[in-house]
């Protein structure tokens, strides 16, 4: 075979090759037989837990003061509450920092000293909300400051009811995705993608401590107080193939 005829053929088988290829990539990408749809789902849910926040905030000349004198503080209201019959675990800090403490004076703001802060709360059983005043009495008793206090789910509780909502709202989405198909006069095909837009769960506020606010009307606001279902959703987006 001459050289050139060979050069020719190379160059066909190429071409060829080349639209192969396109033709590959421009079937799998191409939305114009896909159909695109959202899938919702509400489910009700029942916390398992109370949470009491509350907060040690200190001041000291040195930082080495601050943490210290706060410090002492957190171990005293942790002494109480373990005395109340709460167990260490169930006690959680969620931040604590030192920081240079600044105060307007006169229109400058002013370097005075170190400002300690430690965030945490403590748990318990949502059926056991005759502790929540216990519990407040431990804190303001030793010098902490309450914040406030939630209904919420355990992790346990998160992850079951986040399997149960997104389930539905899978299940809605095929619905979607079927009636759509059947209106257009095709039927559904495979799923060419999936993903999870959201799963919305916020903790239920009790009480929020007014500035101003006694303890004792913390106490009397959270009296015989019952947790009650509470709506949480569950958000998918699916991709189907028509066909």
């Amino acid at each position: 075979m001459e050289k050139s005829v060979q050069i020719t053929l190379i160059i066909v088988s190429a071409i060829v090759v080349l639209a192969l290829i396109g033709l590959n990539i421009f079937s799998g990408t191409s939305t114009s037989n896909t159909v695109s749809v959202n899938g919702l789902a509400t489910v009700e849910a029942m916390p398992d837990l109370v949470a009491v926040y509350f907060y040690v905030e200190t001041k000291a000349d040195t930082a080495k003061e601050a943490k210290d004198n706060n410090a002492e503080i957190v171990d005293n209201v942790i002494t109480a509450l373990l005395k109340e019959r709460f167990e260490r675990k169930d006690i959680v800090t969620q931040s604590f920092s030192v920081n240079p403490n600044y105060e307007w004076n006169n229109g400058d703001n002013k370097q005075k000293g170190y400002i300690a802060q430690h965030y945490l709360k403590v748990e318990m059983s949502s059926d056991e909300t005759d502790k929540i005043g216990e519990a407040i009495d431990a804190i303001v008793d030793n010098a902490a400051s309450l914040s406030y206090v939630n209904f919420e789910l355990s992790q346990e509780k998160q992850n079951e009811y986040k399997v149960q909502a997104l389930k539905e709202a899978t299940q809605d989405a095929r619905i979607k995705a079927e009636a759509i198909a059947s209106g257009l006069g095709k039927q559904l095909g495979n799923i060419v993608s999936t993903s999870d837009s959201s799963f919305d769960y916020y903790p239920w506020r009790m009480y929020e401590m007014a500035a101003g606010a006694s303890v004792s009307e913390a106490k009397q606001a959270v009296t015989d107080i019952q947790p009650g279902e509470q709506e949480i959703q569950g958000r998918v987006s699916v991709v189907y193939k028509l066909r």
